[in-house]
């Protein structure tokens, strides 16, 4: 059995939360689900987040001074920017993907997290198709042909 992809979501809405919480739950993914962003910013500090999925605007720290924190300590990181005021994201982000709340279906959060985590990760055995003629020749041959 796979490892669970580990999500951390942020949402000072707890219904929001929630709901997200259990949609990607059922999904297989394992969620650490906070309300407060200082709190989450500290738990992903411990390390182990494959992905950040953060509400914008939120008192105290917002979505954007989060997902900088996160980057800042790990810039492979992916983060999904959730928020329902479109035009509060004119703002700079670092955030991977920005969604409007009430603007897509769950399936296409689904897809969008999958798809960041996939390039996280890399392609599947990569190395491994790697033909040997592909492959550059050693020091020593270069230095021979020279």
């Amino acid at each position: 059995m796979k490892p669970k992809r580990t999500i951390l979501c942020v949402d000072d809405n707890e219904q929001s939360l929630s709901i997200r919480k259990v949609m990607l739950e059922t999904r297989g993914y394992r969620v650490l689900a906070y309300s407060d962003a200082q709190q989450a910013l500290d738990r992903f500090a411990e390390g182990g987040v494959d992905l950040v999925l953060t509400d914008l605007v939120m008192p105290g720290v917002d979505g954007c001074k989060l997902i900088q924190g996160v980057k800042d300590r790990s810039p492979e990181t992916p983060a999904i920017l959730l928020s329902g005021k479109v035009k509060i994201y004119e703002q700079d982000s670092k955030a991977d993907v920005f969604l409007a709340k009430g603007m897509y279906i769950p399936s296409d959060l689904l897809e969008r997290i999958r798809l960041l985590l996939v390039r996280k990760r890399g392609p599947k055995r990569a190395h491994a198709r790697t033909p040997v003629h592909a492959q550059a020749p050693p020091e020593s041959s270069k230095a021979a042909t020279a």
